[in-house]
């Protein structure tokens, strides 16, 4: 097996490298830190969490132990499509620099005043790390030059890609000289990336320790093919079920990272765990980055339990002990996934991926089962199993000898069926034939004659054709100004 001590490191990174408890390095750190310590270009291409940082961070001290930055003209660049990426690269720096008092670093990200990043680009910098955006703006401003880089490093290329980095990373590249050294590392090779690299890099040697866009076997993924009962419940179901798979795990989900597409989901998600009791908290782009930094020291030393995240966290953290991770949304893209859930199974842990489909996201599932050349296991909605004892009971025939509750009409307004002809009978009465009314004698009344039913009263019958011309509605006595208003409009 290949030892750091076989890698031609310098005697000091190897002693900060025992120091860290690391004796064997991954495979991409083994085929990677030769060529580079050679001076020759590198291509490396390696799911997350396989250790790409060291693998440049490492030679990169060692090439730059002999000679001096000079002022806002650093010796190298590093740059990451993230801040949260940006600094765990400088902690690398940090570690393994540990003996290395001379080497001297910059971090440029925004969120930070730029009065301290220019204090340090102007004493001169080794190591610069840098989100392209910040990096640009001091080069604007005239507060830097690139032109002294003699080792220049992309890191997490494909996520740049997705970032719409990719203009900016040209023009960087257009900066630096000619004869820099290129140190290039991407999960995926998209048909940009690989343009990039068929540009920009000089007969690199290429670096693949796994199939493009392949999970660690580390990582036990599932699905939940998740349809709400309603559409306008369907948000506040998929966060219970996620509540429920939260719990099915029990103890063996001691910490978790939960992805959302949106920013906006991040919140509510986040503000629904922690109203049920959860400890979690949460992470975007939107935040302040003093929050954003405290929430992932936090997670990282284990004082906050669940990690509700966009994609920006889905690059750049290294937690090795987180346990699960969950997909509450199926990512647009398929790669995203791949990157999403190599926050588990780190460093040769077992992992669990669980993920959240609804119907409208199941072409997306079907790209990423593709992309992984893997089908995900299957598993039952535990929300649907717990509400079906009470579906049961709700179906359950009632006994022959209970009665029928009597229920009340919700609302005021509505009329019981039988009231329909009384109310259309009322407003034909209101229409008046405009004919001439005809005289009838008094019919003689008979003892047996009774009178009108209740409910016909007030109300016109026109069921009978020989009464269209007597007035109804008003009993069996016609008032007199009545008949005298018809005999007036007759007259004339």
């Amino acid at each position: 097996m290949t030892k750091f001590s076989d890698l031609n490191l310098d005697p000091k990174v190897l002693k900060a490298i025992e120091d860290a408890g690391y004796e064997s390095p991954t495979p991409i750190q083994a085929g990677a830190i030769p060529p580079a310590l050679l001076g020759q270009d590198v291509l490396g291409i390696a799911q997350t969490g396989t250790g790409k940082t060291a693998s440049f961070t490492l030679p990169m001290i060692t090439l730059l132990g002999k000679g001096r930055a000079r002022a806002r003209m650093p010796r190298s660049l590093v740059l990451c499509p993230t801040r949260e990426l940006a600094a765990q690269v400088a902690e690398n720096f940090d570690t393994y620099t540990k003996y290395h008092k001379k080497l001297s670093k910059a971090l440029l990200i925004g969120g930070v005043s730029f009065k301290e990043q220019d204090r340090l680009i102007d004493k001169g910098v080794d190591v610069l790390i840098a989100t392209p955006g910040r990096l640009l703006d001091h080069v604007e401003r005239g507060k830097l030059l690139l032109t002294g880089v003699q080792v220049m490093v992309v890191d997490e290329a494909d996520r740049m890609l997705d970032m719409g980095f990719i203009p900016d990373i040209e023009r960087i590249f257009g900066l630096t000289p000619f004869t820099r050294q290129t140190l290039f590392f991407s999960a995926t090779m998209a048909p940009e990336i690989e343009r990039i690299t068929n540009t920009f890099l000089s007969n690199p040697a290429r670096v693949e320790v796994a199939r493009q866009a392949t999970a660690s076997e580390n990582i036990e993924q599932v699905v939940m093919m998740f349809k709400g009962s309603r559409k306008d419940r369907e948000a506040s179901e998929k966060r219970k079920a996620l509540r429920l798979l939260i719990d099915a795990e029990g103890e063996k989900c001691t910490n978790a990272i939960i992805f959302c597409n949106r920013k906006m989901d991040v919140d509510i998600v986040a503000k629904s765990l922690k109203k049920y009791g959860y400890d979690a908290a949460p992470i975007h782009g939107d935040l302040d980055q003093s929050q954003r930094t405290k929430t992932l020291d936090g997670f990282r030393e284990g004082d906050l339990r669940i990690l509700v995240a966009s994609d920006v966290a889905a690059r750049g953290l290294d937690v090795p002990s987180v346990s699960h991770v969950f997909n509450f949304d199926v990512p647009s893209h398929a790669e995203d996934y791949v990157h999403r859930i190599g926050r588990t199974g780190r460093a040769g842990r077992d992992g669990k991926a669980i993920m959240i489909c609804v119907p409208r996201d199941e072409k997306n599932f079907e790209a990423i089962e593709k992309l992984i050349q893997k089908t995900v296991t299957r598993i039952d909605n535990p929300l649907k199993s717990k509400e079906e004892p009470a579906k049961v009971a709700d179906d359950a025939q009632p006994n022959a000898d209970e009665k029928p509750k009597r229920t009340r009409s919700r609302s005021r307004k509505s009329a019981p069926k039988e009231a329909a002809p009384v109310v259309e009978a009322a407003v034909e009465a209101v229409e008046v034939n405009d004919a001439k009314p005809v005289a009838k004698p008094d019919a003689p009344k008979s003892d047996t004659q009774k009178p009108a039913p209740k409910e016909n009263r007030g109300g016109g019958n026109r069921g009978g054709r020989g009464n269209d011309n007597k007035v109804v509605g008003l009993g069996d006595h016609l008032p007199g100004f009545i008949a005298m208003s018809f005999e007036e409009r007759s007259a004339s």
